[in-house]
């Protein structure tokens, strides 16, 4: 749900996160314990690894390589946003696409690393939205593509 409310905010041209939604995250994630914390990055790392998974399929059937077309994209991007993905953080953010897109768990290959540290959870949301994004727009199925997905992902669970 924050990814989509994140993009949200992008295709209706809002810079900036809404102060009321900011705040009401911020007491959200203020009362989480440390498995509640360790929860919400592990879901994040899942949301890269379904977007890379599906991103590696697409490349796949046009018999191009994920890593060699979307990474560079991606961390082109992060490399324009030096607020939200300073320097040090991008090389981690890259290595998190490049596991997720030849089938790695990206929770596991971060743990050789040890545990992420607060500096990183922005990135790593940020990652994130701009996977939503980018599958939204080489889709051309819509801006509410990737929500879908993991929504039918979800759906197909127990």
């Amino acid at each position: 749900m924050v990814i989509d409310s994140r993009l949200k905010s992008v295709y209706d041209g809002k810079s900036g996160t809404d102060p009321e939604h900011q705040r009401m995250v911020d007491q959200l994630t203020a009362s989480f314990g440390p498995e509640e914390a360790e929860a919400l990055v592990d879901g994040a790392c899942t949301l890269v690894y379904i977007y890379m998974n599906w991103l590696r399929s697409a490349f796949e059937q046009q018999e191009e390589d994920v890593i060699e077309h979307a990474v560079p994209s991606l961390v082109a991007t992060m490399r324009m946003m030096p607020r939200t993905f300073r320097p040090e953080v991008v090389p981690m953010m890259a290595g998190l696409l490049v596991a997720a897109g030849t089938g790695l768990s990206p929770n596991l290959w971060r743990a050789q690393y040890g545990p992420w540290t607060k500096e990183e959870m922005n990135p790593l949301e940020a990652t994130a939205v701009l996977l939503a994004e980018y599958i939204n727009r080489i889709s051309g199925k819509g801006e509410d593509f990737a929500t879908k997905l993991v929504s039918d992902a979800l759906s197909q669970l127990d």
